[in-house]
This record gives C-alpha cells, sequence and structure tokens, in this order.
C-alpha cells in the first residue's frame, strides 16, 4: 500500500507556518544586505520544463509563511505552454500555494540581485499537494532510509552553445570533440560558469567540450537524492543565465539538431548503508557498491537495487526520456544507452557500472543511468528509480550477466541468449510500459502515473507527424 505524503511531509499547522515565518524574516534580513532584491521560486513540471514564481525579498517572510498561489493546471502543462487535461489534473479552478525551502535558499551569482529557492506545493489546507516530485523524492529516500539505507546521487548536465537564441542553432564553437579548442574559443564564458556555480555553492567535479558541435558537460559532487535533484536545476538556471549574458543561448534540449548527438543527463546512484557518509576514514555509512561478492565488488544488496531499476528501464523512460525528441536521441552506438543491458564501464549500456580508481572505490562505486536526458524532472526520475531500486532489493532480484560490447554489434540469437532488450523506440511505447508498471504505479500514486501520461500523450500528439527536424526545432529551446 502506498504511503501518503504526510507520513514523511506533514501538513503545515499554524506553528509551524510560524517557524517559516520567522526564519524566513531573518533570511530576507541577510539577503538584503546582499542587495538581493528577489526570490525566484521554482518547481518543475510534468513536461520538465523549470517553472517560477518570484518575490520581492521583503515578501520571502510571508511567502515561507502562507505560500505563493499558483494554479494547478501547471501539472498539464505541454512544453509548447498549451494544456491538456487528466482525470487528477486540468481546468482552471484550484490554488495550490509556493512555500520556499530556506535550507536551499542561495543567491545567484548568474543573476545579481536575485535568489533562488525551490518550492514545495502545497494545497490551501496545508496538506502537501499529491503531484508535487519533490515530496515524491522525498518520500522515496525516506523509504529507503526506514529500511537502513541512503542513495548519494548527482546529474551530469549536457548543454549546447548557440551563438543566436532565434528558432535556429548556430554552434559558439566548432573545435572537434572533447578538444582543448573549444575551452580556448569560449574561456570567458566557461570561467563565468564555473565562478557562477561556485560562488552559488556548487560543487563542480570536471567541465569539458561534449561530442556534438557547441557542447559541453558539467559534473557535480553527488548529495543527498533532493539536494542532487535541486542542484541539477540550479546548475542548470546558471548556466542558462551566464550565457545569456555573454549574448549566446544554451539548449538542453534531448535533440538540439536532428543530426547531431543529443543531450544527456545522466543519473550516477551509489547505495549506502545509512545515512551520508562522513569525511573520517572508517567512519559513517559504508557503499554498498563495493566490497562485496557479487559482480565486480557489489554487495547483494547493489546487485539487487541496479536489477530493480534495470527490470524497469522501459517504464522508466516515460519519466526519465519523457520527450518526443528523447527518441531521436535514444538510438544505438550513440552512448545513449539504448539496450536494457549493464556492463563495466560499459558507455552504450543503459546501464554502466563505475567502480573508480583502485583505492577510490569505497567512496567512487556507483550505477551510471545512460538512458535519461535533459527534458526529465529530475525530482520525478529520481523518485521513480529509488522505487525502481527498492522494488529490486525487496525482491532479492539478481543482475544478468554484464554486457562488455556494443549491444547493438551483436545478432538477434544473441540478444535474446542473454535476455538484452532494446528500450523503447517511441514515447508512446514508454507510456504503455509506465501505466502498466505496478511498482511505479504503487510507488508514486495513480494521480501522478495518470497526469504524467496525459501530458505524454498530449506531446504525442502536439508532434504527431512531424519531421525530425520539426520536433528538434519545437524542442530546442524549451528545457
Amino acid at each position: 500500500m502506498a504511503a501518503v505524503l504526510e507520513d514523511v511531509w506533514p501538513p503545515l499547522d499554524r506553528a509551524a507556518r510560524d517557524r517559516l515565518g520567522r526564519r524566513a524574516a531573518e533570511a530576507a534580513r541577510a539577503l538584503g544586505g546582499q542587495n538581493i532584491a528577489a526570490v525566484a521560486l521554482t518547481w518543475v513540471d510534468t513536461s520538465g520544463v523549470t517553472r517560477t514564481k518570484a518575490v520581492p525579498t521583503a515578501r520571502l517572510e510571508y511567502a515561507a509563511q502562507w505560500g505563493v498561489g499558483m494554479s494547478p493546471v501547471f501539472d498539464v502543462f505541454l512544453l509548447d505552454d498549451s494544456i491538456t487535461s487528466g482525470r487528477y489534473a486540468g481546468g482552471p479552478s484550484g490554488d495550490l500555494r509556493l512555500h520556499p525551502d530556506l535550507d536551499r535558499l542561495t543567491p545567484m551569482a548568474a543573476l545579481p540581485g536575485w535568489a533562488w529557492a525551490p518550492a514545495d506545493r502545497y494545497a490551501q489546507d496545508g496538506t502537501v499537494h499529491p503531484l508535487d516530485a519533490r515530496a515524491l523524492l522525498r518520500r522515496e529516500t525516506a523509504r529507503l532510509a526506514a529500511d537502513g539505507w541512503s542513495v548519494r546521487a548527482a546529474f551530469e548536465i549536457e548543454w549546447a552553445v548557440s551563438k543566436e537564441g532565434g528558432d535556429g542553432f548556430v554552434p559558439a564553437c566548432h573545435g572537434p570533440a572533447y578538444g582543448m579548442a573549444r575551452i580556448s574559443e569560449l574561456p570567458d564564458y566557461l570561467r563565468d560558469v564555473l565562478t557562477s556555480l561556485a560562488a552559488s555553492g556548487v560543487t563542480v567535479v570536471q567541465i569539458h567540450p561534449e561530442y556534438s558541435a557547441g557542447q559541453y558537460e558539467l559534473s557535480v559532487a553527488p548529495e543527498d537524492p533532493v539536494g542532487a535533484a535541486d542542484t541539477a536545476v540550479l546548475v542548470r538556471e546558471t548556466i542558462r543565465a551566464v550565457t545569456l549574458r555573454h549574448g549566446l543561448a544554451a539548449s538542453f534540449s534531448p535533440k538540439v539538431e536532428a543530426d547531431a548527438v543529443g543531450n544527456g543527463q545522466h543519473v550516477h546512484l551509489s547505495l549506502w548503508r545509512g545515512g551520508a557518509p562522513e569525511p573520517a576514514e572508517g567512519a559513517g555509512p559504508v557503499n554498498a557498491m563495493t566490497g562485496g561478492d557479487g559482480p565486480f565488488g557489489m554487495t547483494a544488496a547493489a546487485q539487487s537495487f541496479a536489477a530493480g531499476i534495470l527490470r524497469r528501464l522501459p517504464a522508466l523512460l516515460a519519466v526519465g526520456a519523457p520527450s518526443v525528441a528523447s527518441y531521436l536521441r535514444l538510438i544505438p552506438s550513440h552512448w545513449a544507452g539504448a539496450y536494457a543491458c549493464w556492463g563495466l564501464e560499459n558507455r552504450e549500456a543503459a546501464l554502466r557500472f563505475v567502480t573508480g580508481p583502485d583505492d577510490e572505490r569505497a567512496q567512487a562505486a556507483n550505477l551510471e543511468v545512460k538512458c535519461i536526458d535533459a527534458a526529465a524532472n529530475p525530482y520525478l526520475v529520481l523518485a521513480a528509480l529509488l522505487a525502481a531500486g527498492r522494488a529490486g532489493m525487496a525482491a532479492g532480484a539478481v543482475l544478468p550477466a554484464p554486457v562488455d560490447v556494443d549491444p547493438a554489434s551483436l545478432g538477434p540469437a544473441d540478444l535474446a541468449g542473454r535476455g538484452i532488450v532494446r528500450l523503447p523506440a517511441s514515447l508512446g511505447e514508454a507510456v504503455r510500459a509506465f501505466e502498466e508498471d505496478p511498482v511505479l504505479g504503487d510507488a508514486l500514486g495513480q494521480a501522478v502515473i495518470d497526469t504524467v501520461a496525459a501530458v505524454r500523450r498530449g506531446e504525442i500528439a502536439l508532434l504527431d507527424g512531424a519531421s525530425p527536424e520539426e520536433i528538434a526545432a519545437a524542442t530546442r529551446w524549451r528545457h
């Protein structure tokens, strides 16, 4: 039986509202001393678009205590801002309240005078909105914690930089893939991305040119799942702001150009016995991705966690590769993870197991989910991944044999013999698997399942009959 959100996120009563108001008043005074004029409150909608309402800094206390009004219809916005409807969302009636998470309130170095906070969505009576993806992720994290487990997560952010922000795309740099020339072409821009992120409290692990013209990738340090999803939003909005200030435009679309490699948003996950790891050697929880008797040193729990995700990948694509354009990216032999298989450092497998250097495995070993792209709502996709992994652990699931080649190089008989299947080649196929999956249905709730399916089918209809070039153009600047 799926737990209600209030089990881990209680309704706001008057005492809780007053506490939030007092904290926000103190925070507002601190922001005023930094010449911060306004705070942007963000949430990510079902279509993967980051939406916002902003308040003057002087109104932060009220926003924290009583929320900022918004319509629940945003849950059924499509990527072009048209509106569909489902059984649980749609129509002009109703009101929700956006409450800033003061623990993540952050001055944005890339937007001088502005701060940012992810918003939690509540009904007017103080109960958590059942379609709030951030709340869903918090619940899945709590469910793992109740069994003594925690997860560390991080998103890789890929984006493409254009010389203009019109309908077309003109690469802002032309050096070779992964070439130092691309850093030399845009050194001030890349430096400002890094310094702005550092000033906003984001730990960047690495940055490099990617495969397509104008494309870059940035990796950040792992965090708790909710923190990782928050950071993904902050990183993308920081990159977007810096890019615009340099007279350029950033696209996070899964397919910027129909004939080019798209933008992924790969997810890295590591399973820990206990809470967050402590810095002191030998203290705190233990990374279950290493030190065991399973394949490549996995523990039995880590193997079952990975197997649970692998089994549900077709259904997970409805939230991890959630746009029509996603399936222009998710093709074999492009390092997109188009086959439901796993392997050690295999960049063509949907699940890549990463051990890290020998002496760092206790910290570094993790699972990379490669079939996720940049149209995904980071909160929703992480909630679904954790639910799938948790179900695998509960069932004692076992991974099949690892794959160490490009699955596309194997013949039909070999694929069948190894139990390797191609992931859905269309959004409609993924949606059908999503609706039929009992684990995701129980974890996310019927309102989420129905609303996700309604939005996906709305976007399928929106782009029905469009060419790959038209799909890429319609999606290019939306995420």
